[in-house]
Protein backbone atom coordinates (compact mmCIF):
# COMPACT_ATOMS: atom_id res chain seq x y z
CA UNK A 1 0.00 0.00 0.00
CA UNK A 2 1.47 3.63 -1.05
CA UNK A 3 2.60 5.70 2.17
CA UNK A 4 -0.25 8.58 0.55
CA UNK A 5 -2.95 5.84 0.89
CA UNK A 6 -2.13 4.58 4.31
CA UNK A 7 -2.45 8.29 5.91
CA UNK A 8 -5.70 9.01 4.90
CA UNK A 9 -7.93 9.31 7.92
CA UNK A 10 -11.60 9.20 8.61
CA UNK A 11 -11.66 12.79 8.14
CA UNK A 12 -10.19 13.08 4.39
CA UNK A 13 -13.65 10.33 3.89
CA UNK A 14 -15.74 12.57 5.73
CA UNK A 15 -14.79 15.37 4.06
CA UNK A 16 -15.82 13.80 0.25
CA UNK A 17 -18.80 12.47 2.26
CA UNK A 18 -19.76 16.77 3.49
CA UNK A 19 -18.85 18.04 0.19
CA UNK A 20 -21.03 15.57 -2.03
CA UNK A 21 -24.17 15.95 0.11
CA UNK A 22 -23.94 19.67 0.10
CA UNK A 23 -23.12 18.98 -3.58
CA UNK A 24 -26.40 17.01 -3.85
CA UNK A 25 -28.30 19.00 -1.39
CA UNK A 26 -27.64 22.50 -3.28
CA UNK A 27 -28.93 20.44 -6.25
CA UNK A 28 -32.14 19.67 -5.18
CA UNK A 29 -32.58 23.16 -3.27
CA UNK A 30 -31.39 24.82 -6.28
CA UNK A 31 -32.76 23.18 -9.51
CA UNK A 32 -36.45 22.93 -10.86
CA UNK A 33 -35.63 20.34 -13.41
CA UNK A 34 -37.03 17.06 -12.38
CA UNK A 35 -34.28 14.67 -13.58
CA UNK A 36 -31.21 17.06 -11.77
CA UNK A 37 -33.35 16.92 -8.70
CA UNK A 38 -33.30 12.81 -9.00
CA UNK A 39 -29.35 12.85 -9.69
CA UNK A 40 -28.96 15.19 -6.45
CA UNK A 41 -30.54 13.05 -4.52
CA UNK A 42 -28.72 9.98 -5.82
CA UNK A 43 -25.73 12.23 -4.78
CA UNK A 44 -26.73 12.85 -1.08
CA UNK A 45 -27.46 8.93 -0.81
CA UNK A 46 -24.09 8.43 -2.22
CA UNK A 47 -22.58 10.52 0.25
CA UNK A 48 -24.29 8.92 3.13
CA UNK A 49 -22.61 5.39 1.73
CA UNK A 50 -19.73 6.99 1.90
CA UNK A 51 -20.05 8.23 5.21
CA UNK A 52 -21.16 4.75 6.15
CA UNK A 53 -18.03 2.49 4.84
CA UNK A 54 -15.73 5.59 6.24
CA UNK A 55 -17.00 4.93 10.06
CA UNK A 56 -17.39 1.18 9.61
CA UNK A 57 -13.74 0.91 8.26
CA UNK A 58 -12.52 3.21 11.90
CA UNK A 59 -14.57 1.32 14.43
CA UNK A 60 -14.78 -2.01 13.23
CA UNK A 61 -12.30 -2.96 10.60
CA UNK A 62 -12.78 -6.74 10.49
CA UNK A 63 -16.49 -6.14 10.26
CA UNK A 64 -18.36 -5.93 6.74
CA UNK A 65 -21.87 -4.20 8.46
CA UNK A 66 -20.96 -1.06 6.86
CA UNK A 67 -20.38 -2.25 3.29
CA UNK A 68 -23.52 -4.70 4.02
CA UNK A 69 -25.56 -1.42 4.91
CA UNK A 70 -24.33 0.67 2.10
CA UNK A 71 -25.34 -2.02 -0.62
CA UNK A 72 -28.86 -2.37 0.50
CA UNK A 73 -29.16 1.96 0.44
CA UNK A 74 -27.78 1.65 -2.86
CA UNK A 75 -30.65 -1.06 -3.49
CA UNK A 76 -32.93 0.98 -2.59
CA UNK A 77 -31.66 4.21 -4.37
CA UNK A 78 -31.78 2.20 -7.62
CA UNK A 79 -35.20 1.42 -6.68
CA UNK A 80 -35.94 5.20 -6.49
CA UNK A 81 -34.70 6.18 -9.14
CA UNK A 82 -36.63 3.68 -11.13
CA UNK A 83 -40.07 4.41 -9.63
CA UNK A 84 -39.04 8.33 -9.81
CA UNK A 85 -38.09 8.44 -13.58
CA UNK A 86 -41.09 6.01 -14.59
CA UNK A 87 -43.23 9.32 -12.74
CA UNK A 88 -40.83 11.73 -14.71
CA UNK A 89 -42.03 9.77 -18.21
CA UNK A 90 -45.51 9.74 -17.16
CA UNK A 91 -45.55 13.47 -16.37
CA UNK A 92 -43.74 14.16 -19.37
CA UNK A 93 -46.00 12.33 -21.48
CA UNK A 94 -49.29 14.89 -19.42
CA UNK A 95 -47.80 17.94 -19.34
CA UNK A 96 -44.93 17.61 -22.15
CA UNK A 97 -42.59 19.39 -19.55
CA UNK A 98 -39.77 18.15 -17.08
CA UNK A 99 -39.70 21.37 -15.39
CA UNK A 100 -41.26 20.95 -11.46
CA UNK A 101 -43.17 24.40 -11.26
CA UNK A 102 -45.41 22.73 -14.18
CA UNK A 103 -46.32 19.46 -12.06
CA UNK A 104 -49.81 20.96 -10.33
CA UNK A 105 -51.43 17.68 -10.61
CA UNK A 106 -49.40 16.64 -7.40
CA UNK A 107 -51.16 19.03 -5.58
CA UNK A 108 -54.51 18.10 -3.51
Amino acid sequence: MPDWLANIGLSHYLTVSFVLFGIGLLGVVTSRHVIRVLMSVELMLNAVNVALVAFNNTVNPNDLSGQVFSIFVLTISAAEAAVGLALVIALYRAKSSVDMTSFSILKG
